[in-house]
């Protein structure tokens, strides 16, 4: 461990002793961290917590009472809020996670490695010279995926089309594509106003990679441009979003979608 790191204190939360005997146990493992606290719910939690001292907490999110994410909400507004990593066994939670300024997210069962990592990152955001976490000022959503074990964002800006695969949606990128956990139509509603139009039961369009629409039999498709690695694509369009999409690329020019 570099030097120049001061050792963490921690609290660990879970409502479930066996869950929280290993998590503590894990965390007591780590060099980086000096002192382990624990607590087996949110309201035990928080008054540890409100004596500070604290640098972060592994929190679960399913907990009677007050949970995990309640109580990561009432600890933004602290003065000096700990540093937040969830630790739970649901893989639907992440994108309330992340908009509450989470570290992290690891999913049960824990491994060593994948916590390790988490502690990782809690102890670059305390090294000498690190800004402290701020909030998206940019207003680029983004969408917390699981690659290879590590939770990592992925920018809405990077994304160039949505294509729903039952309840989850697949992200594609310049670099690749993304399997997420959320319904296409929620990613519909919160990417309207970013530009990007639902073009078809299946697919979802960031409209400024657009270059046009053309017709294919009885049909239209979309054509998008590549980026990067990727390249360009032609998508159906169904006929309720026909109309939609062409009012939308005529007024293009007068609208700007920088902030996707």
């Amino acid at each position: 461990m570099n030097d120049t790191t001061e050792q963490l204190t921690v609290l660990a939360v879970d409502d479930e002793p066996p869950a929280l005997d290993e998590l503590a146990y894990l965390l007591r493992a780590r060099e980086e961290i000096a002192v382990v606290h624990t607590a087996g719910d949110a309201t035990t939690a928080l008054r540890l917590l409100r004596d500070g001292g604290v640098d972060a907490v592994f929190l679960d999110i399913n907990m009677p009472g007050l949970d995990g994410l309640e109580l990561a909400g009432i600890l933004r507004n602290f003065a000096t809020p700990p540093a937040v990593v969830f630790v739970t066994a649901h893989d639907d939670r992440a994108v309330s996670a992340f908009d509450l300024g989470a570290v992290d997210y690891v999913l049960k069962p824990l491994r060593e490695e994948r916590l390790a990592e988490a502690v990782r990152r809690i102890a670059e955001r305390r090294r000498p010279g690190t800004p402290p976490p701020t909030d998206n000022a940019t207003g680029d959503d983004v969408i917390p995926v699981e690659l290879g074990g590590v939770t990592t964002l992925v920018p809405r800006s990077s994304v160039h089309w949505v294509e729903a695969e039952g309840d989850y949606a697949r992200l594609h990128t310049a670099t690749g594509s993304h399997l997420v956990r959320i319904p296409i139509s929620t990613l519909e509603s919160r990417w309207a106003d970013a530009g990007f139009l639902r073009v078809h039961r299946s697919y979802l369009v960031a409209l400024p990679l657009v270059t046009g629409i053309r017709s294919v039999g009885s049909g239209l498709v979309v054509c998008l441009k590549g980026e990067g690695t990727a390249p360009a694509v032609e998508l159906p369009v169904s006929r309720r979003h026909t109309r939609e999409l062409k009012d939308r690329l005529i007024r293009g020019p007068m609208q700007s979608w920088t902030s996707r």
